[in-house]
């Protein structure tokens, strides 16, 4: 039986009649920028999340790079991040002329490792930006208090984490900014790019607000140089047809990879050939991914193709930490440096978890698994 990594047909054919008459609603309006949808979708974010301000953005990149901009972040800043995420993180941060800091994640949950980031602090540090990777939150209190005591923002990277929570609330709650991405094969996924930029403060909300516009108030007069950030009113509408049933993905993905832990600890090899990952007390784990590690020279490839010949598929999140990709070479830091990084980049693979995975689809990934650790590979 194939199994794909992700299959988004399911769920959308499943919401196909509500999905039609927003778009039908939409192209009606003759309102495709902005204007009342998106209005509406950043108040259902705002409240979901528990935020004071929404802004709906073009992507998640965008929230990023947005929130950077607010900030006033450029040459001469540096800007902390774990080197094991997507290149976003980074490249938005080199994008406003300022220099990103690499530190190094833990292995358990794959999130910044706040005692790492501690020591990488200098005067030019303007930000930390943990990233809630693979959908769980970073130790934010931990963060905050290291960024109140050094008198510098948190971005939140929850690029992965829509409808996360840590201690009961939510992330994109939690620092100065959240961003959120909803790529398609998100836990909220849009129909294309579209992303969200989250904040308490009324100030940087006003700065986020306008910078997303070209920097222009009003219309054609410019204090600011700003970028075209703006969400799509057809993306709005959609994503509002979702976003009531977020929680319930969420909660679909946490069975599925529950089930999966429940079935793999009983494999012979789990915890030495096979490293599972770990939900933290206190953390409302989304699962964008189930991410798997498995130790050797080599056998994160053997594992991959094993699975690929028995038609599952599988994904590398990440295989080169951002210290060693070539566009960050000037920064200057090695896998000495980033220990955890590097090895993790040789050891992670992961598996399908998306919501409408079926129990035989998940079967037939638990079995596969299970054969490649009986042949001893």
């Amino acid at each position: 039986m194939a199994v794909p990594l992700f299959d988004i047909k399911p769920q959308n054919h499943a919401l196909a009649t509500e999905l039609q008459a927003a778009f039908a609603r939409v192209l009606a309006s003759g309102q495709f920028i902005l204007g009342p949808e998106v209005q509406n979708f950043e108040r259902q974010c705002a409240e979901y999340l528990g935020v004071k301000h929404a802004l709906g953005v073009s992507s998640g990149t965008d929230a990023i790079l947005l929130a950077l901009m607010a900030l006033g972040i450029g040459p001469g800043d540096e800007v902390i991040c774990p080197s094991f995420t997507f290149f976003a993180t980074a490249g938005c941060v080199t994008r406003t002329g300022a220099k990103p800091v690499f530190c190094d994640v833990q292995a358990d949950t794959f999130n910044l490792d706040v005692a790492d980031a501690a020591r990488r602090i200098t005067p030019r540090t303007k930000a930390i930006m943990p990233v809630h990777l693979y959908g769980q939150a970073a130790d934010m209190t931990a963060l905050n208090e290291l960024a109140r005591q050094h008198g510098i923002k948190v971005i939140e990277d929850a690029c992965q984490a829509v409808g996360a929570t840590q201690g009961g609330k939510h992330v994109g709650s939690l620092g100065d900014f959240g961003a959120f991405s909803f790529f398609p094969t998100k836990n909220l996924g849009a129909f294309g790019d579209a992303g969200l930029l989250t904040t308490n403060d009324d100030s940087l909300a006003r700065q986020a607000t306008l910078l997303r516009n070209h920097g222009a108030h009003p219309k054609y007069y410019h204090q600011f140089v700003g970028g075209n950030f703006r969400l799509d009113a057809v993306q709005a509408a959609l994503l509002a047809v979702k976003l009531p049933l977020l929680d319930d993905f969420a909660r679909k993905r946490t069975a599925n990879a529950a089930r999966y832990t429940e079935h793999f600890a009983r494999l012979p090899g789990v915890g030495t050939r096979l490293l599972l990952p770990t939900a933290w007390p206190g953390n409302g784990h989304t699962w964008n991914q189930y991410t798997l590690r498995l130790p050797g020279a080599g056998r994160r490839e053997a594992l991959r193709e094993w699975l690929a010949a028995r038609q599952i598929g599988t994904e590398i999140y990440y295989p080169v930490p951002l210290h060693a990709q070539a566009c960050f070479a000037a920064v200057g830091q090695t896998d000495a440096d980033l220990p955890v990084s590097a090895r993790l980049a040789g050891e992670v693979l992961s598996i399908p978890i998306f919501p409408e995975l079926t129990l035989a689809q998940q079967d037939e990934v638990i079995a596969a698994v299970g054969d490649f650790l009986a042949a001893g590979k």
